[in-house]
């Protein structure tokens, strides 16, 4: 099973929140409160993404917190990348090195596929995308033409 961790997804929650009013600075009191995330973990998510220039820090008595770029220029794969690391379906598909399995292995150049499309697909969704409402429950619609990019594999 593919499961991203609780921070990551805190870490979307508040990047979509701030995603709504993108030009409002906003503090990690104000966040906590709107997203029910407990304050200690939104602070350091916010440190960890202001770190990460996924958000940039404004100091003062007015300061808090706001996206470093359009929502339309923040990817659902970027988030996880600097939430949880690279992304990466199998041991194989991170390392450039072989697994102590490689000599039997006749589909680790697929599972370089598979990754490249996983990443591909979630570097399709940005986070303006998230904040879009959507249409029709349980549907979701990537481009086909958007997973194909002529890219050599993860």
């Amino acid at each position: 099973m593919l499961r991203l961790s609780k921070l990551t997804d805190y870490g979307v929650v508040i990047l979509s929140f701030m995603a709504k009013d993108r030009a409002r600075v906003l503090t990690s009191i104000e966040i906590a409160a709107v997203t029910g995330i407990a304050l200690p973990t939104v602070s350091k998510l916010l440190k960890v993404m202001v770190n990460s220039d996924l958000l940039v820090s404004v100091r003062g008595a007015k300061g808090g917190y706001l996206l470093a770029r359009l929502p339309a220029d923040i990817t659902v794969a970027s988030i996880i990348t600097v939430l949880e690391g690279p992304i990466a379906l199998t041991e194989c598909s991170l390392s450039k090195q072989a697994c102590e399995q490689a000599t039997g292995c006749d589909i680790k150049a697929n599972w370089h596929l598979i990754n490249q499309t996983v990443h591909n697909a979630l570097d399709a969704i940005t986070l303006a995308d998230l904040v879009r409402p959507v249409l029709r429950a349980n549907e979701i619609t990537i481009p086909i033409a958007s997973l194909y990019h002529a890219q050599s594999p993860i």
